[in-house]
């Protein structure tokens, strides 16, 4: 059996009103550096996100994570930040920031393959 390989995660929320520190688990991102591995996925549920803040406008959001994605990837589509090595790009992309789009606090595991526990965890605090 292949060893398992230490992994850090970060559940992607949209905070649509910051004052209120309510939110939407949208995504996960997963690191894994000894796998090279960076990705993320996400919903926009916008039946979801109507009904918790009407006055959202979804595309944007949608776009944001686009950025996010093409960061993941080293696209320099991504900007500057995509030019960073993959540890760099988890910490920054799993920053604490005061915007609508934010995560949570990383959190470690361990994993054979990082795509299947990204699945796992997407359908499980996501989906």
């Amino acid at each position: 059996m292949p060893d398992k390989v230490p992994y850090e995660y970060a559940i992607i929320r949209l905070v649509p009103k910051v004052e209120r520190e309510e939110f939407l688990n949208i995504g996960v991102i997963l690191f894994c550096k000894r796998k090279k591995y960076l990705n993320l996925k996400y919903y926009i549920d916008q039946k979801k996100i109507k009904a918790f803040a009407d006055e959202l406008d979804v595309s944007i959001i949608s776009t944001y994570l686009q950025t996010w994605e093409m960061i993941c990837q080293a696209n320099p589509a991504g900007g500057p930040i995509s030019e960073k090595d993959q540890a760099y790009r988890f910490r920054w992309l799993a920053s604490s920031r005061s915007s609508i789009i934010q995560c949570s606090k990383a959190h470690p595991g361990l994993c054979i393959e990082p795509a299947a526990i990204l699945d796992k965890m997407f359908g499980g605090f996501v989906l």
